[in-house]
């Protein structure tokens, strides 16, 4: 399985449409989370998923959060099945490209409190007391790069 990266203006209609669809899948209808997923966030993101028969079986998006381009957010970090690797894969491959492509500092995610464990397995730290995003309990986390 390879990892597929692109910039919003490089993903065909069937990518973007099957990027949405998986998205509404886990966070609307899954989670039952009520919120505007296309935020306008994605025009500026690059965007790391693989596919599997044309769907997206798993996704994130990495963007700037400072005009210094020193540290860069990641946020819709899903798979469509647990337990088989897939979102180990996604995430070490993705924090590598992201390091080398995106020249940053740190990453930083807003990650859901179940997900914590999972964050710090590839070297995330949480650096925020709980707090509420979207009607779900998250914390925000940190990967520091030592340069």
């Amino acid at each position: 399985m390879e990892l597929i990266v692109k910039e919003f203006k490089e993903l065909t209609i069937t990518e973007l449409y099957e990027i949405l669809k998986a998205r509404a899948e886990i966070f609307i209808i899954e989670q039952q989370i009520n919120y505007q997923d296309m935020d306008d966030i994605d025009y500026h993101s690059i965007h790391f998923f693989f596919q599997e028969n044309n769907k997206v079986i798993a996704y994130l998006r990495a963007f700037y959060i400072d005009s210094e381009k020193k540290i860069v957010k990641i946020g819709r970090v899903l798979t469509l099945s647990h337990g088989n690797g897939v979102g180990s894969k996604l995430l070490r491959e993705s924090i590598s490209i992201i390091r080398d492509k995106m020249k940053c500092e740190n990453i930083y995610i807003h990650a859901q409190k179940h997900a914590v464990k999972f964050y710090e397995k590839f070297g995330f730290v949480t650096t925020s007391d709980e707090f509420l995003e979207e009607g779900v309990v998250h914390v925000s986390m940190e990967l520091k790069f030592i340069t």
